[in-house]
């Protein structure tokens, strides 16, 4: 895990769902600008499964892999699925479920990062 990705994921997936509820608050649809946060979430997402995934090859050992891994996958999956059920509710209560996604990708992350502390990674 790299701890800059990790902390800018943290902080911008918090940042962004707050964003998603207070929308939902104001009983408003997920606007462009949410999506578009949305994508460079998933970017800074896929740019830490890439690193974790180089650096579990070079030689990082994962005290628990299947964990980690799986944690990997659902990090990267998560955002997508929110969007997708999103863009099937057009109402405030697709804000939410948006919400709930980044709220859901910083927990994902979090507990990825104490998986990895906890492996020597």
């Amino acid at each position: 895990m790299i701890t800059g990705l990790e902390a800018a994921v943290i902080s911008v997936t918090l940042v962004v769902a707050l964003v998603c509820l207070v929308q939902t608050a104001r009983d408003r649809a997920v606007g462009v600008g949410v999506l578009v946060a949305s994508g460079g979430c998933e970017l800074v997402l896929l740019a830490q499964a890439v690193a974790a995934v180089v650096k579990l090859i070079g030689g990082e050992q994962a005290g628990e892999p299947a964990v980690f891994v799986l944690y990997l996958i659902g990090s990267v999956l998560v955002l997508p699925a929110g969007v997708w059920w999103t863009a099937g509710e057009r109402t405030r209560w697709g804000s939410a479920v948006l919400g709930v996604a980044f709220l859901a990708a910083a927990m994902v992350v979090i507990r990825m990062g104490q998986v990895w502390e906890n492996t020597g990674g």
